[in-house]
């Protein structure tokens, strides 16, 4: 069931990146502080890569990826990184260390325990809230319409249902 959520979101966001120019890719937002559509595209991506690239080693730091600039100005090599995402995501749980820097203040990191499937689930909750932050760049630098559910956690949309006379 990750996996097809994953693959879902992964699906969305690439369509949506395939209605969009280059020029709008790349424009910076005026409302989150000049970032753009690309820098917020690019971040999901490396965050998945970190996830697949620690997995043999047992150990992941996000903080430490690669940061790929490329992927914020190539609209089409950010889609074939997108894609490949689902392809990769499918290895077998198994525990893994995490280190992180618990602020920006502080340059020892600390390890945590966690597991492949936890971190899948986080970063699926990343991706949405990055494309939360896109929906906001698209919706000042074009007229595009999304989905109504695009950029929301699952159990916004959930309890919206709920909700709903």
């Amino acid at each position: 069931m990750l996996h097809a959520s994953i693959q879902n979101i992964i699906y969305q966001l690439t369509e949506v990146l395939n209605l969009l120019s280059l020029e709008q890719y790349v424009m910076p937002s005026q409302r989150l502080n000049q970032s753009n559509i690309g820098q917020h595209v690019r971040h999901i991506i490396e965050m998945f890569q970190g996830l697949e690239n620690g997995y043999e080693k047992g150990f992941i730091n996000y903080e430490n990826r690669r940061r790929d600039k490329i992927i914020e100005i190539n609209k089409d090599l950010a889609i074939k990184l997108l894609n490949d995402i689902p392809l990769s995501i499918g290895k077998a749980e198994k525990d893994l260390i995490l280190e992180t820097c618990p602020d920006e203040v502080n340059t020892s990191f600390i390890q945590i325990k966690t597991n492949y499937k936890r971190e899948l689930a986080y970063n699926l909750d990343h991706a949405i809230h990055h494309m939360a932050m896109i929906r906001v760049v698209i919706k000042e630098v074009t007229d595009l319409e999304l989905p109504d559910n695009f950029g929301m956690a699952f159990s916004t949309i959930k309890h919206k249902i709920t909700c709903a006379p």
